[in-house]
């Protein structure tokens, strides 16, 4: 404490620290402050300047380009856009658009206007793809033909004998010499007349060594239903009969398609018909009648003493397969109620219903003969059986002794009726 107080009002310090010291240090950092301010205006100022540095820069940057594309571009072949390129016009190409452009196709050529082909040396033609010294650079000619340059890069060649074509590659051969015989556009082969035969390559639907044969198309009756088939040049077409339609005549025309049958009635397509399933109370080929009621006939029948009857009944009603007839009869009257100055006609009507035959039909026939047949034929096994049996027993009752052969006898008579008596259970059996 003494050492503390002592100090601090000898030297006049603070914590030991002298007084001149402390203002040393407060001196020093009001220094640092202000440099620190000083520092921090420099670098905003620096940032501000080169900011506005960048800036002009940009801008001198644009404004030169555009002054650029101005000085080189050629505004009679184009123009400027704003992002400093040059918009070349149709038929100019190009940077600056300083260049036409050719003929489509031209190969070796160049333009002074657009769409030109001015051929260089050495070359011709419309499209400057025809070599001027051809015969000298590459012969076209073959077989041993001459090639002669006319102009424009055009040449011909002076074939030997027996050559023919542009290049003399063609020879007379047996097409030539045959006077094409190929027929129906057929195209004659030989090998360009190197060949020792000619061949016909026929067009689709002939046939031949010359192309003389048209093929039948119909040979495989391509048209169903009865249709007829007419043949053409590698086709056919089909006729086809009534109620069917297409190509091969298969498809069945839809007669109920325009719903003729009439009252719900419901329709059922047949070959260039239908049929109409009507519904109760109605008839017609389309149900378009309403169904008759049943009629009540009356019949006039004379009675034992000659009185005159009238019947009348409900169930006349007959079928197509039952037809109805009548029959009228006259009689005359002559009993006590006739009237004194003639006698009267009595009119009877008979009501004659014919049947249908009550013979057998044609497989009831064939089923009669066929049983008859097998009834046949097992009565004749039964009696095949009955004769081999009688004779085997007759060979076993043969014994050489008299004796023996009397009771062999007995024995054989006693065993051929049993034989008799069971065989022919066993036929029926079987």
């Amino acid at each position: 404490m003494s050492r503390m107080s002592g100090g601090g009002g000898g030297g006049g310090s603070t914590w030991g620290i002298p007084k001149t010291q402390r203002t040393t240090l407060s001196e020093a950092s009001k220094s640092c402050d202000h440099l620190c301010g000083a520092t921090l205006t420099m670098l905003r100022s620096f940032c501000l300047q080169l900011m506005s540095l960048l800036w002009i820069l940009v801008a001198h940057h644009h404004f030169a380009q555009g002054d650029d594309c101005n000085d080189h571009c050629n505004l009679a072949h184009g123009s400027c856009e704003e992002d400093g390129k040059c918009r070349c016009d149709p038929g100019w190409e190009g940077k600056y658009c300083e260049q036409c452009v050719r003929m489509l196709g031209c190969t070796h050529g160049t333009c002074h206007q657009p769409w030109q082909c001015i051929c260089q040396s050495g070359w011709a033609g419309k499209f400057c793809d025809k070599d001027v010294h051809i015969c000298e650079h590459q012969n076209p000619c073959q077989n041993g033909a001459q090639c002669v340059y006319d102009r424009d890069g055009e040449y011909s060649c002076l074939c030997l004998e027996g050559f023919h074509g542009k290049d003399c590659e063609l020879k007379t051969g047996p097409c030539e010499r045959a006077g094409f015989p190929c027929k129906n556009g057929g195209l004659c082969q030989d090998k360009n007349g190197f060949a020792s035969n000619y061949t016909c390559k026929c067009l689709a639907g002939f046939i031949g060594s010359h192309c003389e044969i048209d093929v039948d198309d119909c040979l495989m009756r391509p048209c169903a239903n009865g249709a007829t088939c007419l043949d053409g040049i590698n086709r056919f077409s089909c006729q086809c009969q009534v109620g069917f339609e297409g190509r091969f005549c298969t498809i069945n025309i839809d007669d109920c398609a325009s719903q003729p049958c009439r009252n719900g009635a419901k329709c059922y397509d047949r070959i260039n018909d239908f049929d109409c399933l009507c519904p109760d109370g109605f008839v017609g080929k389309t149900c378009e009648l309403p169904a008759p009621e049943p009629t009540w006939v009356t019949t006039f029948q004379p009675d034992h003493n000659g009185v005159v009857k009238s019947t009348t009944g409900s169930d006349l009603w007959t079928t197509q397969s039952e037809p109805l007839r009548i029959v009228v009869t006259g009689k005359r009257i002559t009993n006590n109620s006739e009237k004194p100055n003639g006698g009267g006609l009595l009119i009877s009507v008979k009501e004659v219903v014919t049947q249908q035959d009550s013979g057998l039909s044609q497989s009831q026939l064939i089923l009669v003969l066929v049983f008859g047949l097998l009834t046949v034929v097992l009565v004749l096994v039964t009696v095949l059986l009955l004769l081999k049996n009688w004779q085997r027993g007759r060979r076993r009752c043969q014994s050489p002794t008299q004796s023996a052969r009397k009771l062999q006898d007995q024995e054989c008579q006693v065993g051929m009726l049993s034989t008799v008596l069971i065989e022919p259970r066993k036929t029926t059996e079987l």
